[in-house]
């Protein structure tokens, strides 16, 4: 079978076999589907331009579109192509079997100090990658990756995504995952994907994210002023509050940087180095 589904010239619907939904959002849903072909399978995303017109997302799914095409790492989402018709876009993506972390985090609570490891262990690398590609992702969040049959992690969803080598404005993301410097409506760099990483490493061993709160104005405020906690509990280690305090600092410039990550004690002893491909 082949590595990829390869065509030359454009891609069309017939060219495909399509199977159960896996998913729906706002823009449209998501199927399993097989290359006719290579016999290759993939999951089709399909968005209708009329979501797409009403929200005016063109502009921002065409960006989308162009910076995960060009991206290949073993913890990136692959997106292989794309077509359309008169009343849709179909994305031609990898298929990741094991469905969103989210769900499995959902299910169990909490995960394993190893389990939390080997996922924050696999984000760095990947998110090293992006950012060596002047690529930021501005929206890392637990339905965001994918497992694929192995297990492995997968970033997959590039929406708020940029590519620039300058200072951003724009506030985006998801509230509980927002980085002080968003919330204030400052300019931010990559550094926000390692803020990312401490609230996701804290959600990962507690099961909510850390600022947590009744409505959007607490959670701003807890998230401006570090408003930090950890619960008593015994299956978190004191290295692992360290890595999340050393993540989650307001000053940009002094968050734990991607490679240190990888050189913490806490990712040394518990990442699984087979489930995290190196790039």
């Amino acid at each position: 079978m082949a590595s990829e589904p390869v065509k030359r010239g454009g891609w069309s619907i017939n060219d495909f076999e399509i199977g159960k939904r896996l998913g729906q959002g706002k823009f449209g849903r998501v199927y399993l589907a097989r290359e006719a072909k290579s016999q290759y399978i993939v999951a089709l995303k399909v968005i209708f331009k009329e979501q797409l017109e009403k929200y005016r997302m063109h502009h921002q799914l065409k960006r989308e579109m162009e910076i995960q095409r060009n991206l290949r790492h073993p913890h990136v989402l692959r997106l292989y192509g794309w077509f359309h018709d008169a009343e849709r876009i179909f994305l031609i993506l990898e298929y990741a079997h094991g469905g969103e972390l989210y769900k499995e985090l959902h299910r169990i609570h909490h995960f394993s100090e190893k389990q939390a490891a080997t996922y924050i262990a696999s984000l760095s690398h990947a998110l090293a990658y992006c950012h060596e590609k002047h690529v930021i992702h501005r929206d890392i969040k637990p339905e965001n990756l994918l497992l694929d049959h192995e297990g492995r992690l997968k970033i997959a969803d590039f929406g708020w995504s940029v590519q620039s080598q300058n200072k951003r404005h724009t506030l985006c993301g998801t509230l509980d995952y927002l980085a002080p410097e968003m919330v204030e409506n400052k300019s931010h760099d990559y550094a926000v994907d390692n803020w990312t990483l401490g609230v996701l490493c804290y959600e990962f061993l507690y099961g909510a994210p850390p600022f947590e709160a009744d409505n959007q104005a607490d959670t701003f405020r807890r998230i401006m002023k570090v408003d930090l906690t950890f619960p008593s509990t015994p299956h978190v280690s004191t290295d692992a509050k360290v890595l999340i305090m050393q993540l989650l600092v307001k000053d940009s410039a002094k968050r734990l940087s991607l490679e240190k990550i990888l050189q913490h004690p806490w990712i040394i002893k518990n990442a699984d180095p087979n489930d995290t491909i190196l790039k």
